[in-house]
């Protein structure tokens, strides 16, 4: 059964780009980070004993190698068809370790290096911009899915917006420029409750004030915010090695 066949089974989507949840548009990093977000679904980690979310995460690695093949989507783009014969898909590959060249595991000196590097740059301020358009000015959404922000930066956060608008670079959304002091009182009622659920938890689970017990700590505690959670963890893959990964795009 050929790949577009396997897509069609698998996942009801015989478009590639469908698959990864993209347009055929999607640059090289959307493309990466599409991946990495479908395929963490059903990682064989989550499900050791599914064979179907086994096959779904091989087929998966299949349609990011064409897509992230210059020469192999220019194929699937201009013809809609798939070179079953190339050496990336036909070798017997082992995906899952494909998958751990790709992304390979986080430390916490890797996250506190990115925060360090990440807040204050022009990163973060596009990053910041595009999510308060795509929310439409909601602060309670971007101040959940900015990486690395805290509560006590929202008024860094909210100055950078309201410089954009004043330059005419973004609409300026009434869910920002009259949100209620109200919501702005519920939103740190919030934060400060969770913060000190935090330290509870630390203190009931027995964690020192090491950064590995940390992390640990901030894991259990976003449990129910597991989504959110593992967005900015596949955000933070994406952006952190796609530099560690340059030297090694001819590998497969």
């Amino acid at each position: 059964m050929g790949l577009l066949d396997q897509c069609q089974e698998l996942f009801k989507c015989s478009d590639l780009y469908g698959v990864l949840g993209i347009s055929k548009e999607a640059t090289e990093a959307e493309i990466r980070r599409s991946y990495y977000k479908v395929s963490l679904k059903v990682h064989p980690d989550r499900a050791p004993d599914d064979p179907l979310a086994t096959e779904k995460f091989q087929v998966l690695g299949k349609v990011y190698v064409v897509l992230s093949d210059k020469d192999q989507r220019a194929v699937y783009d201009e013809q809609g068809i798939v070179d079953e014969e190339s050496d990336a898909l036909s070798q017997d590959r082992c995906w899952d370790d494909y998958w751990r060249l790709l992304f390979p595991k986080i430390t916490v000196q890797d996250i506190l290096e990115f925060e360090k590097k990440y807040k204050g740059s022009d990163e973060e301020r596009q990053d910041v911009i595009q999510l308060y358009v795509q929310h439409k000015g909601d602060m309670d959404a971007i101040m959940t899915s900015v990486m690395c922000a805290t509560q006590e930066e929202e008024p860094r956060l909210c100055s950078i917006i309201q410089e954009t608008i004043d330059s005419g670079e973004v609409t300026a959304f009434p869910a920002f420029t009259q949100e209620s002091q109200s919501k702005k009182r519920t939103r740190r009622k919030r934060a400060d409750r969770e913060r000190q659920e935090a330290e509870e938890m630390q203190k009931e689970l027995g964690l020192g004030d090491d950064k590995d017990s940390l992390v640990m700590m901030l894991q259990k505690k976003q449990k129910s915010r597991e989504q959110n959670f593992n967005s900015f963890l596949s955000d933070l893959e994406a952006k952190y090695t796609k530099k560690s990964t340059k030297g090694r795009k001819g590998k497969k």
